[in-house]
């Protein structure tokens, strides 16, 4: 008897293929020892038994962590390069637990979590989590890290560590109460759990730079590392659709934002998405050039001026190097609401756009982001 062949996957709410993605930065680059890396990692997964059994596994590796890693930061120290995939590794596998829609998987058990995992990293000794592999992976995590950042670049993990927590909390809120929030109220806390600060602080590391505090933290450069923590959230909601379009209620990203507020289909509120997303992209190419003009002409005596140049530049990375990673990831590409396993070779036919779908320099009419508007020169 001939099997009968497997369905084809239901069709994405956002139509037929995503959109084209406006990105007028360096891409397509990778870490020369991404191989390397990756196979390191993988070894460290399977040491530590953090995936159960061969299927959670396959979907672990599915996520493309290593490709992640490698693609933001494309150059740099190995050591702190592999860390840092280890590090995504194990936070994906967090975040697939807060995002399975398991009714133990509250507001309050996400709230819980985040704030003992914020404990240990800074206390590695405070003993305020679950024995188990997912801890004993991170206690060596802890441990590693500890040894490798000086205590500032430390503070900044942590820093970055509670955005994402913080902003996962948020959405679990939201979808606990069974409430879809406004645009303005979604653009200020989303993206808070992408965790930028959290993958920006080791490309810093694994370049060995270190600016100083007052440039880091200076009004421009945090609203131009917002700006692109947003554009990656954006293209992150794009890209990761369809994995989370079976929960009930619907899962709080932009385009069901949008498809709420103006009562329309994920698939109508996909141009509306991408006009937001594109017009906070010339935001930030307009403003990381202001921030490069002014690095070429300040005295880099002590070699601040250098370190910021490759800030900047990293910023780009982190945008382009995520549309790379999430078109080739069999996670976002393959989900596991339509598919058994991972298919390995699934990816989206990523396109580029030539310009943005929008017109004009001026900013949205949103408060949450209108503070970045007003670091740019006229």
């Amino acid at each position: 008897m001939t099997a009968s062949p497997s369905p084809a996957p239901r069709p994405s709410l956002l139509g037929a293929r995503l959109p084209s993605f406006y990105c007028p930065l360096e891409r397509d680059l990778l870490h020369p020892e991404a191989k390397q890396v990756e196979a390191r990692a993988v070894e460290w997964l399977d040491a530590f038994g953090l995936y159960p059994d061969p299927v959670e596994r396959a979907w672990g590796l599915a996520t493309h962590s290593a490709d992640f890693s490698c693609r933001i930061i494309p150059v740099g120290n190995a050591e702190a390069l592999l860390l840092f995939t280890e590090w995504n590794y194990w936070a994906n596998a967090v975040d697939d637990w807060q995002d399975s829609g398991s009714d133990e998987v509250g507001t309050a058990a996400v709230v819980e979590h985040g704030a003992r995992l914020l404990r240990t990293i800074e206390d590695p000794g405070a003993s305020v989590l679950p024995e188990g592999p997912m801890t004993r992976a991170l206690l060596d995590l802890v441990g590693r890290t500890h040894a490798m950042l000086t205590p500032y670049e430390l503070r900044r993990f942590v820093e970055g560590t509670r955005d994402w927590l913080l902003g996962a909390a948020w959405r679990a809120a939201q979808a606990e109460a069974g409430t879809m929030p406004g645009l303005n109220e979604f653009v200020a806390m989303g993206p808070l759990a992408n965790g930028t600060r959290f993958s920006l602080t080791w490309s810093d590391v694994a370049r060995g730079d270190r600016l100083p505090a007052d440039v880091l933290c200076s009004p421009a450069l945090t609203a131009l590392t917002d700006a692109a923590g947003f554009v990656v959230s954006a293209d992150n909601d794009l890209f990761s659709y369809d994995k989370d379009d079976h929960l009930e209620p619907c899962e709080v990203n932009l385009v069901n934002v949008l498809a709420h507020q103006e009562n329309c289909s994920p698939a109508e509120a996909v141009p509306l998405a991408v006009a937001l997303r594109d017009r906070v992209m010339v935001l930030f190419t307009r403003l990381r050039a202001q921030c490069e003009d002014r690095a070429d002409t300040a005295d880099d005596a002590d070699g601040t001026a250098g370190e910021l140049r490759r800030h900047l530049a990293a910023l780009g990375h982190y945008v382009a190097g995520c549309i790379a990673w999430q078109s080739r990831a069999p996670r976002y590409a393959s989900p596991r609401n339509r598919h058994e396993l991972p298919v390995t070779d699934a990816r989206f036919a990523l396109r580029y756009a030539e310009a943005p779908s929008v017109h004009g320099t001026e900013p949205p009419d949103l408060p949450a982001l209108a503070s970045w508007w007003r670091q740019v020169r006229d």
